[in-house]
This record gives C-alpha cells, sequence and structure tokens, in this order.
C-alpha cells in the first residue's frame, strides 16, 4: 500500500468520524467530537496495520500466514468496552445507549475507511446522521405522546430524562 492511500483513508477516517462525533457534540453528549474522531482514527490504522501485515508476510518465502480478520475482531471487542463505559444508570433512567451505540458505529466506519470501502464508509455516516439529527423530531413528538399517555414511565435514551415514578 502506498503512502498516498494510506494519508487518504486516515484522513477521511478522521473526516467521517468527526462528522459523527460533531452530531454528538452539538448534543451536549460526554463522548463528542474528538471521541469519535480518535475512534475511528484508531480502527482505521489498526485495519490498515492488519492489511500492511498480510501484505509483509507475502514478500516472504514461508509458511507464516496472516488473518487480518483477527485484529479487526479485537476492535469490535475493544469498542464494546468503550462503549460499555458510556453507559450509565440514573436511578430508573439508563443514559447513553445512543452514545454507545454511535462509537460502535464509528470504529465501524473507521475499519471500513482502512480497508478502502469508502462508499460503504461515507453511506454509513449519511444514514447514521440521518437517524442521529433528523429523527430528533420524531423521537419528540413520540416522547411527549408517551407522557401524555404515561406521565411516571422512565426514559431510556441518552436525550433527556422522563420524569421519574412517583
Amino acid at each position: 500500500m502506498d503512502e498516498r492511500t494510506v494519508v487518504l483513508r486516515l484522513g477521511l477516517s478522521v473526516l467521517l468520524g468527526g462528522l459523527l462525533g460533531l452530531e454528538r457534540e452539538l448534543s451536549g453528549q460526554s463522548a463528542g467530537l474528538r471521541t469519535h474522531l480518535l475512534v475511528s482514527l484508531g480502527a482505521c490504522l489498526f485495519t490498515l496495520s492488519s492489511i500492511a501485515a498480510a501484505h509483509s508476510l507475502t514478500e516472504f518465502p514461508s509458511n507464516a500466514d496472516a488473518d487480518i480478520t483477527r485484529i479487526a475482531s479485537q476492535v469490535v471487542v475493544g469498542i464494546g468496552f468503550l462503549g460499555g463505559g458510556s453507559i450509565l444508570r440514573h436511578g430508573n433512567s439508563v443514559k447513553g445507549l445512543t452514545t454507545a451505540a454511535n462509537l460502535w458505529l464509528t470504529a465501524s466506519v473507521g475499519m471500513a475507511t482502512g480497508m478502502g470501502f469508502f462508499l460503504g464508509a461515507l453511506l454509513t455516516v449519511a444514514l447514521a446522521l440521518l437517524a442521529l439529527a433528523g429523527l430528533r423530531p420524531l423521537e419528540r413528538a413520540l416522547r411527549h405522546r408517551r407522557q401524555r399517555m404515561h406521565p411516571t414511565e422512565t426514559n431510556d435514551d441518552d436525550e433527556s430524562p422522563r420524569s421519574p415514578p412517583e
């Protein structure tokens, strides 16, 4: 893989992860711009490193074999711990689920970018931003309707808490 490709893939992962993080930052979430940017960049570098390792082994006449999916699977496991740390329970409400899901998605964007699957990464970011920001008015309307019908229920997302049970 040439240097230009590495720079392009790392740069695109920063841009796409930053877009996802910017939406979280604007929503006032604790895992915002920098966190998402770093998750995407790190996942991209892990992916590039696994591709480079597999490629370098083909240059040597040996029985060595590289499975580039091993590093990718460890990124998924590692991001699960990071996402799990962003989920907090406050009494009867749970906060951070959307942020945790977005961190997990951001890692996948970084991995896709590292693999050169740019269309998948770009479409995923566009759809995620649509879900995160575009569906917010519908979510608020549904929450308002639920509160009118069942005023004592608790909230299980990370946008705004409902009234606690009495």
